[in-house]
């Protein structure tokens, strides 16, 4: 995709709310553009509570018609699990179609050497399901997903379709338990310029450590900061628990965020 040009961020401060593992990347592409990049781990990416459902669908994979990932950390997921059998996601049966929802997400299948036969146009669900290129009907489709807080959309549409759709925990994210120091101290200060969410989840996660740390008057720490959302459930989440967002990513990827950030804190639109 093109952008048009847009000046640099230089000088502006963003707070990233990324899992700490995925913070890089992020951090990369915003400093490259002049802006001083902070984090906000909004996420704690660990195991589920129990490996047993994931396991026993891994075992049986050659039943299944599709394996279908929304996140990059459902690929890592399983292919550590099949990694304890022996096995690898490279070796899955040739009878198994594998979908990925996102540039990320069809990127870390790549970097196993999985090439996934499925990636919908935009990068959310929704896509998947109306782009999808067969029927559901009589589908048996596998889709390890986070334990907890996850969207039901998958499992309503391809029901609906008369699919089977096995739901698995592959993965569980969480709140960390503060904000960074360096992080606190720009908010109190009043030095941040936007935050990039990433997900729902890092949304309602920041809000509750926004509100640990600076208390019942926390929402006057970004009044005057842009909300960029990755996507249209983020922001749904920011207009929740934020009351509003300024700018949605498009794409809904990393580089639409950066782009997003670029435009919402171009001269034009941002108040200093």
């Amino acid at each position: 995709m093109t952008f048009e040009p847009l000046a640099s961020l230089q000088g502006k401060t963003i707070v990233v709310t990324r899992a700490q593992e995925q913070q890089g990347e992020a951090r990369s592409l915003l400093n490259a553009l002049g802006a001083r990049s902070l984090d906000l781990p909004a996420l704690v990416i660990g195991p589920p509570e129990y490996w047993g459902p994931l396991d026993e669908a891994l075992k049986e994979l050659e039943t299944f018609h599709w394996i279908i990932f929304s996140s990059a950390n459902g690929v890592r997921a399983v292919q550590e699990r099949l990694n304890l059998l022996g096995k690898s996601l490279g070796d899955v049966p040739r009878s198994l179609k594998i979908a990925a929802v996102g540039r990320k997400t069809s990127s870390c299948l790549q970097k196993i050497g999985v090439i996934p036969d499925f990636v919908p146009p935009n990068f959310v669900a929704d896509s998947l399901i109306q782009h999808f290129p067969v029927s559901g009907f009589g589908l048996k489709i596998l889709l390890p997903r986070v334990q907890s807080g996850g969207r039901n959309v998958l499992a309503e549409a391809f029901g609906e379709a008369g699919a089977h759709l096995v739901e698995v925990a592959a993965y569980e994210s969480s709140c960390p338990e503060d904000i960074p120091e360096e992080t606190a101290r720009a908010f109190l200060d009043l030095e941040v310029d936007a935050i990039a969410f990433t997900s729902g989840k890092t949304v309602a996660h920041t809000a509750k450590l926004m509100r640990m740390r600076f208390g019942d008057l926390w929402q006057q720490k970004v009044d005057r900061v842009k909300l960029i959302s990755i996507g249209p459930q983020t922001s749904i989440s920011c207009k929740k628990y934020f009351h509003r967002v300024d700018k949605e990513a498009e794409p809904h990827d990393l580089d639409g965020l950066i782009h997003a950030c670029r435009i919402a804190l171009s001269s034009h639109n941002y108040l200093p």
